[in-house]
């Protein structure tokens, strides 16, 4: 895939190994500051990263810690794409389960529900 000591720009790499959806996604990532080559933020799409790079992308709902492996020649399927990082990620928290509880509102709290107004309704016309 690359030869050794060869570098590629990150917003290629990053277009390449399928984290972004377009290669101009890819720059604007870079340039926003949520990329980090060896816990050194970048702010320029042009950085050039080679194989062994560790890199630190803070995506919208995770982060994600990518060892680069190859550096990849074209954006393939994704299981080319997969073989050119080795993924760091933590794995996401265990979700604790808690038990559904319907919702509860205090005794003349806010307006009555439809069950509370029919109840009501009933008490008054059996007068």
């Amino acid at each position: 895939m690359s030869a050794e000591g060869a570098t590629l720009r990150i917003d290629k790499w990053l277009w390449y190994a399928r984290v972004t959806k377009s290669r101009s996604l890819a720059q604007k990532l870079a340039t926003s500051g949520h990329v980090r080559v060896n816990k050194e933020k970048i702010d320029s799409s042009s950085k050039a990263i080679r194989a062994g790079d560790v890199l630190t992308i803070g995506l919208e709902r995770k982060i994600l810690i990518l060892k680069v492996v190859a550096l990849g020649t074209r954006r393939g399927p994704y299981e080319e794409a997969r073989l050119l990082y080795e993924d760091l990620s933590p794995p996401p928290p265990d979700k604790v389960e808690t038990p559904a509880v319907p919702a509860q509102r205090d005794p003349g709290a806010g307006r009555p529900t439809k069950r509370d107004r029919r109840k009501l309704d009933a008490f008054r016309d059996a007068d």
